[in-house]
């Protein structure tokens, strides 16, 4: 049976050549991670928020560690697959957490939310495939040119980030409206051709994977027609009943139109695409919420100037609040209308795709064997 092209990164072979994203807080943890693992796509737990008391200091670095090892070894005990971590840069504990994540084997590390000059350093030869987060030609460029001179080290691969996606985003927010399915093409373009020097110069192969407003299996085989070699999803599976979101806040994914899909300005620092709710609502309107910055989780954070408390938030969601909660999604959440099981989402993806690619076979060389 004719299937999709293998993702190669290292020595990971991932088919269907799918990454699910990582979604803190919690929406990414073992159910779902382990669940799109034993169907050949790469799992990947979010790092963040997976502190259960209210701490601070050493006590918040202990406690997120302990965290972050509980959540691989259940994914490691429910799948023998691809399991990574996504570790953003802007956390406060971003090199323990690294360290965490390598002591346990995971199998790669995905980091994005600023660039993660620093992860060879913590994590080169460990065996964990490195994967940055990229937005552009120039960001992909000074990450490879500070890895290699500094640690003569490449990135195992790189995901490039579109600004439909869920989440923070590597934009400002005069950017993003002007952002189209069409652009990301454009960016993982110019993102492949930074790889395509460095492999030129060292022999080393990078992958280049597309995010950001991927839904379907149009939009996967348009990307991979491009020179991508696989793509990351993220919101999609948000509406899975794997996915430990409450069901009343899948509800809102599900019943949500275009005009629900909201732009904030994050205490990150950083523009993020969240569905519309009265959390969503009272910040747009300028309001500041009483902040008590229980954890101290970003760099990046002022809570005297922060607006809302984006820890609290995301818990405040997984704990089923559809109003104070924040529920992070992509664009294209709104076409999202059923909960489906991940085995289910995954073969129309694929199915998808496989049509989509069928229309011009010359277009892509497939591997045999069944996905």
């Amino acid at each position: 049976m004719r299937s999709l092209p293998v993702l190669k990164i290292g020595n990971l072979e991932i088919n269907p050549p799918f990454i699910l994203g990582g979604m803190g807080v919690r929406s990414t943890d073992h159910p779902l991670v382990s669940a799109v693992a034993n169907c050949g796509m790469a799992g990947t737990i979010a790092s963040v928020g997976l502190v259960r008391n209210v701490c601070r200091g050493q006590a918040y670095v202990d406690e997120s560690n302990a965290g972050l090892t509980d959540e691989i070894r259940k994914s490691r005990e429910l799948s023998n697959g691809v399991i990574g971590v996504n570790i953003m840069v802007a956390l406060t504990n971003y090199d323990e957490l690294v360290k965490t994540a390598v002591k346990e084997k995971v199998d790669y590390i995905i980091s994005g939310a600023g660039l993660p000059l620093g992860l060879p350093a913590l994590a080169k030869d460990t065996g964990t495939c490195l994967i940055p987060i990229v937005s552009s030609a120039r960001s992909a460029e000074i990450i490879c040119k500070r890895w290699w001179n500094r640690d003569k080290c490449l990135p195992d691969a790189m995901i490039v980030e579109g600004a439909l996606a869920g989440g923070h985003l590597g934009f400002s927010l005069e950017e993003v409206p002007n952002w189209n399915e069409r652009t990301l093409e454009t960016v993982c373009a110019e993102v492949i051709k930074v790889a395509r020097k460095y492999e030129e110069e060292t022999g080393k192969h990078i992958p280049v994977v597309a995010a950001g407003g991927v839904f379907d299996g149009k939009d996967i085989a348009r990307l991979l027609k491009i020179g991508v070699e696989g793509v990351q999803m993220a919101t999609r599976f948000l509406a899975t009943y794997e996915c430990t979101l409450p069901a009343n806040c899948k509800k809102l994914i599900v019943d949500a139109t275009k005009e629900d899909m909201a732009i904030i300005k994050s205490p990150v620092g950083l523009p993020g695409r969240a569905i519309r709710n009265e959390l969503v609502e009272r910040v747009t309107r300028g309001e500041k919420l009483p902040i008590s910055c229980p954890y101290h989780c970003l760099r990046t954070c002022d809570p005297t100037e922060a607006s809302f408390c984006i820890a609290a938030a995301l818990v405040g969601a997984h704990d089923g609040d559809d109003k104070l909660g924040l529920i992070m999604a992509g664009h294209n959440a709104y076409r999202i209308h059923e909960i489906v099981p991940v085995r289910q989402l995954i073969d129309e993806l694929v199915t998808e795709t496989l049509a989509e690619l069928s229309k011009n076979t010359d277009d892509l060389t497939c591997t045999s064997g069944a996905v």
